[in-house]
């Protein structure tokens, strides 16, 4: 939940305990496995940060998680935020926890005007320097909350806040307008046609997408690459498809932001009457493969469609 809402993981961790309930099960799950029930959740990468860890909890550590913060960094998808926050509130461990909410908290109590990027060293000092003599796990929890509903990016409500005496923001009139951020320019956006193929026994291509890099290992609609210039035309595109056939460009375009850049697709519908290699999956069991939420765009998009 670092990055998702509460509401859009819950049902995922819900999910996820009861498909694998301890550990040792989730270490001897397949990675597809657990690639198709994250699938739609975002960060892919930490699907398997997730297997590998577990695995390694399992080998190395005999199913129980180290409770110090440097053991837990050396664990696969442990950064200093999460390895702070387990120690923390699993085990009651001295650590300094510091969130997107905790850096909005800390910056307005010393109405530190340093843009946000740039202020995060002083930040995280700051914040351990607040640190209580026990109960680590309630003081962090208590902080974060503190940020997510009273210290929030827009109106906080100051009035409710325990520290408003102590706030130097409030004090100064800058409360709302703490942390600054250095203001970043528009995303690019990258265009590419995706191939939505199917054979005559009412099955779609897939493909995997290679384990490094954006959305590794998470089935796609094959497509074009992904690139900084003007929608390829279709005469063009089809040297890139899976199979020569007659492939007609569907009407409407998919877009889907990612951190970085904006996509925008095209969909092109074709055909073949017996299936060709490749990893076919019949209509009524995409829902069950690990595409990630652009690809389902694409799936919804086509099959309205064709």
């Amino acid at each position: 939940m670092q990055q998702t809402t509460v509401a859009a993981v819950g049902p995922y961790y819900q999910k996820f305990l009861r498909r694998w309930p301890t550990i040792q099960i989730l270490a001897q799950a397949s990675l597809n496995e657990i690639r198709r029930m994250w699938a739609g959740l975002g960060y892919y990468r930490r699907a398997q940060s997730l297997h590998e860890c577990a695995k390694i909890i399992c080998r190395d550590y005999d199913g129980h998680f180290p409770e110090s913060e440097t053991e837990l960094l050396k664990l696969p998808g442990f950064g200093p935020y999460t390895a702070a926050a387990v120690s923390a509130i699993a085990f009651d461990q001295r650590a300094n926890v510091v969130d997107g909410n905790v850096e909005r908290v800390i910056a307005r109590l010393f109405a530190l005007r340093t843009p946000l990027l740039k202020a995060k060293p002083d930040i995280r000092k700051k914040a351990a320097s607040l640190l209580p003599s026990d109960r680590f796990g309630d003081y962090a929890q208590a902080l974060m909350d503190l940020g997510a509903t009273i210290c929030t990016p827009r109106n906080p409500k100051c009035g409710l806040c325990p520290w408003s005496q102590s706030c130097k923001a409030l004090a100064l009139g800058l409360a709302d307008k703490l942390p600054h951020r250095a203001k970043t320019g528009a995303k690019p956006t990258r265009r590419a046609i995706a191939f939505f193929l199917t054979n005559g026994r009412g099955e779609v291509l897939l493909r995997q997408r290679p384990e490094k890099g954006l959305l590794g290992g998470m089935m796609e609609i094959p497509s074009t690459s992904w690139r900084e210039d003007l929608m390829p035309a279709l005469a063009d595109a089809s040297k890139e498809a899976p199979v020569k056939t007659q492939w007609v460009l569907l009407p409407g375009r998919i877009k889907h932001v990612f951190s970085h850049f904006e996509l925008e697709l095209a969909v092109a519908a074709g055909s073949i009457k017996r299936s060709l290699p490749g990893q076919w999956v019949s209509l009524s069991k995409l829902e069950k493969e690990a595409l990630p939420s652009v690809m389902r765009k694409v799936v919804r998009h086509a099959l309205k469609l064709v």
